[in-house]
């Protein structure tokens, strides 16, 4: 069953629009992991700081993802996705002009590349608002299939954009990074074209006559509460509030939704989903927001960059969302898809943390590459199946959630691990702890931590550099003295190099806890459908 209002070639540009649309959100993603290590030693960034970077390309997506769940079915969904293609655009023009001279001091580096990927990241949560509950109206009775096809569009977008940075960046080029970023322009311009022209359907759950207020009671003051305590907090941590300012908001907000909704707490297997997509997001997303610099020590002595992994694992997904959800979904219900996915997923980012010859990491990238294949689109789809009645905000919120998880806890988890056990390590040697280790001790969610001096290992390289060249130019006498600086210099830049590369592989390592975790629960609720006589899809009809 379709949409009835739409022809067939409205319904196939509007697939089209919104399979690009999602292609220029995972364009961000991409050139985020590409240029990160290139700022990362140019504005002096610490792995935490690394971390917080990329959990603000993705919390913000929670912020415009619900506000326009709640409202979109009045506002429509064609002025919403025109706001995404306004934040995408200021989004690029930020990171295109970080480090410039006209930008203010007190903004340069790190909190103009924040602002400029926070308002990225509203851009993405408006284009999730939108595409989900369109394409699970337009496609009502395959709703899992053409979920997970029209996600097939985040890893596609992760290998186009891969390619073009890398080729626009390398090659002989010699061309500036700000071309890279550039790139995030591409897919915006495509989908704003195509939006001009585009139809949109009116929601599931509005034509079949589902009143608001019963959408709002699939979510629940609990679910609300979830959502609310995650956006709050970050928000908090970031403006500095006290926390009873943050806790007064969370509760105030709360009980005005649970008396909106007349007491309900929510669907206890919407809720049970909801918490699921903390460990789901930091599996796939938290992963691969690391998984470039992770890996990237092993591959260096095969002159491979790290990029490669992501692009790789990013078209397994691709071709496997495309190609193999229709047969899977015809001998597997969605939940034993995902416990499935899993088991593979925890494998494969276990055994790649440990991985050093370059086959080795082509097969367990290959494994978690499928392991993370069907999670999100998969889930969409389950909630999609299971709570018709929640229209776009159960939709959402899921999805919301999951973003809230990895860039709240995820991603700057792996990072604060880093940090904090490369600090453990250094301390055993006081001189290289004293030399390299920034004495400013910094804050995140996790606590305090001291992090290694970028400004410090910027000048050791320098003056290897020096030191080498003077060494190689026979025009120049080379003293002993500057022999054994050398000598010392190269020394500590290994053993650093090998305190880092052992903090990467252990923080990898620690990735693949959530994807046990997440086996055990699906196995669980594969159960408990099967006490209940099966898992089967919820028509409105």
């Amino acid at each position: 069953m379709t949409a009835p209002a739409l022809s067939d070639d409205k319904r196939r540009l509007l697939f089209i629009t919104c399979f690009i649309a999602l292609i220029a959100t995972s364009f961000g993603f991409m050139v985020r992991i590409m240029m990160l290590d290139t700022w990362k030693p140019m504005f002096e960034l610490s792995d935490t700081q690394y971390g917080e970077l990329f959990g603000v390309g993705l919390w913000p997506f929670a912020i415009s993802i619900v506000l326009f769940s709640l409202f979109i079915d009045r506002i429509g969904y064609k002025i919403t996705l025109w706001f995404a293609v306004v934040c995408h655009v200021i989004q690029a023009v930020m990171l295109i002009t970080v480090g410039m001279s006209w930008v203010p001091d007190s903004l340069q580096g790190y909190w103009w590349i924040y602002i400029g990927t926070f308002v990225g990241a509203l851009g993405n949560g408006t284009v999730e608002a939108v595409i989900n509950p369109v394409i699970a109206t337009v496609y009502r009775e395959q709703k899992t299939k053409w979920l997970t096809i029209l996600h097939a569009g985040w890893p596609g977008g992760l290998v186009l954009a891969g390619l073009l940075g890398l080729s626009v960046g390398g090659g002989g080029l010699d061309l500036h990074w700000r071309y890279q970023v550039g790139v995030l322009l591409l897919p915006v311009v495509i989908y704003a074209l195509m939006l001009i022209s585009t139809k949109f359907p009116v929601n599931e759950r509005v034509t079949a006559g589902v009143p608001y207020l019963t959408m709002l009671k699939q979510c629940g003051f609990i679910g609300a509460f979830i959502i609310l305590y995650m956006i709050v907090m970050q928000i908090g941590l970031v403006f500095n509030y006290e926390p009873w300012i943050s806790w007064s908001v969370i509760g105030g907000l709360t009980v005005l939704y649970a008396f909106l909704v007349q007491g309900s707490p929510g669907r206890p297997l919407f809720i049970v989903l909801l918490l699921l997509m903390i460990p789901l997001a930091t599996t796939e997303l938290g992963t691969d927001a690391w998984i470039k610099a992770l890996v990237g020590p092993a591959l260096e002595k095969f002159a491979i960059d790290g990029a490669w992994v992501l692009i790789y694992t990013a078209f397994v997904m691709m071709l496997l969302r495309i190609f193999l959800i229709g047969p899977l979904s015809k001998i597997f219900k969605p939940l034993v898809i995902l416990a499935i996915c899993s088991a593979f997923a925890a494998v494969g980012i276990f055994m790649l943390a440990g991985a050093e010859a370059a086959i080795a990491i082509l097969v367990f990238a290959t494994i978690y590459g499928i392991g993370q294949s069907f999670f999100w689109p998969v889930t969409l789809g389950v909630v999609a199946e299971q709570f018709p009645e929640g229209g776009a905000l159960t939709l959402n919120s899921i999805a919301a959630v999951g973003m809230l998880g990895v860039g709240i806890l995820g991603a700057p988890m792996l990072g604060h691990l880093q940090d904090n056990q490369i600090h453990r390590s250094m301390q055993e040697n006081e001189a290289i702890s004293a030399k390299y280790v920034d004495s400013e001790e910094k804050q995140s969610i996790f606590g305090a931590y001291k992090s290694v001096d970028q400004g410090a290992l910027k000048q050791r390289d320098q003056r290897i550099e020096a030191l080498e060249g003077s060494q190689s130019d026979q025009s120049t006498s080379f003293a002993a003295e500057e022999a054994r600086e050398l000598e010392v210099l190269i020394g500590e830049r290994s053993l650093l190099d090998g305190l880092t590369k052992d903090a990467k592989g252990n923080a990898l390592r620690m990735a693949a806890g959530p994807a046990v975790f997440m086996f055990l629960s699906y196995l669980v609720l594969i159960l408990w459908f099967k006490s209940k006589g099966g898992y089967r899809p919820v028509s409105l009809s």
